[in-house]
Order: C-alpha cells, then structure tokens, then sequence
C-alpha cells in the first residue's frame, strides 16, 4: 500500500452523475489486480474525515495513468467532481483482494454481469482476461439509455448485451434476465449492488466470484465498519464474519452472505 499525490489529467461526466476521471503518477505501476479499489483524500483539510473508495476501472502501467468511474452522492464525491485538469488529490492503494484472473482458462468461456458503479472494476478484469486467452461475454444492467457509460469499450473486448429498466436500450428487465438466457459459460464474475449480486447467484449455473459494495471507514481492516457475514464458520480461525475493504471486496460466489 502506497499513498501518493497523483495529477489529474482528465475528469468528465460521462452520464448523468458518473464521472471518469483520470490520473498519473508512478503509483499506477502498482495496480495490477482488477477489482482493487484505492481510497482518496477529497479535501486538504479535515472535512470531509474519511476518504472515499474508489474502484479501478483501468490501468495503463507504460503511461502511468489510472482511470476511476463514480457517482457523485454525497458531499465527498461532489468534491471530487470539482477538481479540474492539474489539480492533485492523494491516492492510497492499491487495497484490497481483488479478482482471481487466473481461475478463468484459455478457451474458456467468461460471464461477467455488472450494475451500476460497479461495471467499472469489470473492464479492467474484461481486457486482462482477453489478453490470457480467455472468451469474455458481458451483461450490463441500468436503469435506461441515458445511464449507459463504457458500452464502447466492452464491445470491442467480446459479446455485449446491456439490458435497461424501462426497455429504452438492449433488453428490458434485469441482468439477470439476460443471463438466464446464457449457456455453456464456464466462470462468472459480477460486481453491483446487493440486491443484484443475489440475483446472479440465485441463477448461475457455474461457479464464480463477487464483488462488495460498501461504505468503509479505514479501507485497511482495522476499523470493522464494512464486515459481512462468512455463511460458513471459518474453519482456520473460526470467524463468522470477514471484512469487505482488505479480506474483500472480492469472494468466491457463496462464501459470504449478500
């Protein structure tokens, strides 16, 4: 873990209250697990207190870039958006146990399904497995075509299929209406909201991994503010309950209770 001040190069809004935004410093050279997230410091002074976690959406090493996607909710994230191109903010990580890219195979066939703010950890994961050899086809979920952000770019990686609430794009429903649909797919991966990672476990019919949504305090495992319940007792220290921010925010599908 690594705390640096990184330059912003780049901050848009790419859909109503999501913005991308871009940084560079060598600290990038370190995020090389997709689904790890960093925490940063939004203001130089003491309010807001906490840091805000941030996925990684992508990672250019050879440039010293980092990409993020978030949405802006509370007096934190709207801080963010207002930073401007040359400004600096402190960027802690990378954090986290993020995607085991290794389980998918070459020739294998990969489903990843993603809701919301958490597609972006998803696109990293998309080109890495790519590179390994590795089929990816993706689900998206928003709520209409006004919301949909990254379509482009998980296109160019393999078969996309975006499904919105209202039916204005793609299939109407849930992503887990379109992944009924799906066979032969031998590992999934998904990161969303709680209420959709559920959902997916619910009607997947391979093994796979998710990715936690949730507000952290400290970002390290010392705080106990983002800790799940293990569905099973842990066998080696005997716990009932596992923390998001450093055993997480990536588990085996299952192993928690979402």
């Amino acid at each position: 873990m690594i705390m640096e001040d990184m330059k912003i190069t780049s901050q848009e809004e790419i859909a109503p209250k999501i913005f991308q935004i871009q940084v560079t410093g060598p600290l990038s050279q370190e995020m090389k697990q997709p689904g790890q997230f960093v925490n940063l410091r939004v203001s130089k002074g003491i309010d807001p207190t906490l840091r805000r976690p941030i996925s990684i959406c992508d990672v250019d090493r050879e440039n010293e870039t980092l990409t993020m996607i978030y949405r802006v909710e509370g007096k934190g994230t709207k801080l963010l958006a207002e930073k401007v191109v040359g400004d600096t903010v402190n960027v802690m990580g990378p954090l986290g146990q993020g995607f085991p890219v290794e389980a998918a195979k070459p020739g294998q066939v990969c489903v990843l399904i993603g809701g919301g703010v958490g597609i972006p950890p998803l696109y990293y994961l998309a080109k890495q497995l790519v590179t390994s050899g590795v089929k990816v086809v993706t689900i998206l979920g928003f709520r209409s075509a006004k919301d949909i952000f990254l379509a482009e770019e998980f296109a160019a990686l393999g078969e996309l299929i975006i499904t919105t609430e209202d039916g204005s794009r793609g299939t109407k429903g849930f992503v887990t209406d379109a992944l009924k649909g799906l066979e032969g797919y031998d590992l999934f991966y998904t990161c969303g909201p709680k209420p959709m990672l559920r959902a997916v476990e619910g009607v997947a019919t391979s093994r796979g991994y998710i990715s936690l949504e949730e507000r952290m305090g400290c970002g390290v495992g010392a705080c106990l503010a983002c800790v799940c319940d293990l569905k099973e007792r842990s066998e080696t220290n005997g716990k009932t309950y596992a923390k998001i921010c450093s055993d997480g925010p990536v588990f085996e599908a299952g192993e928690v209770v979402v």
